[in-house]
């Protein structure tokens, strides 16, 4: 496992999350519409997942390609679990973006997502 692949995505995993959910409580308002279409950040996080999973999956070793992609793939990956829990458990208003289900959701779905890629890197430490 590429150690360095492995930090950059849970540091922008948790900083994106960090700075996301201290943006929009303070401005809890912050709409992204494209063509009067309200785009959750789950769906922007979606296509940086895509985006940026890609190049890691395919290309090997490590250059600023692969790092960026790592930085973008935390990111994304951020953006769509902090929304994961708020959009199943509320209905989706800004106002229940703002709810402790929804913090708890999005800090439970970032930590389990840091947690297994921390199980993944002491998993391959024994591997080549």
């Amino acid at each position: 496992m590429d150690t360095r692949r492995a930090k950059l995505i849970v540091a922008a995993l948790i900083t994106t999350f960090v700075v996301m959910r201290s943006m929009l409580s303070m401005s809890p308002n912050s709409d992204f519409d494209v063509v009067g279409y309200n785009i959750h950040h789950l769906f922007t996080g979606l296509l940086l997942i895509t985006a940026c999973g890609m190049p890691l999956a395919l290309f090997a070793g490590r250059s600023w390609l692969t790092d960026v992609a790592s930085v973008g793939f935390g990111a994304g990956l951020a953006l769509a679990l902090d929304e994961w829990v708020y959009l199943i458990a509320t209905d989706g208003s800004n106002a229940s973006y703002l709810l402790p289900v929804s913090l708890r959701g999005g800090v439970l779905m970032v930590g389990l997502a840091a947690l297994y890629a921390l199980v993944l890197f002491l998993a391959s430490r024994g591997h080549p």
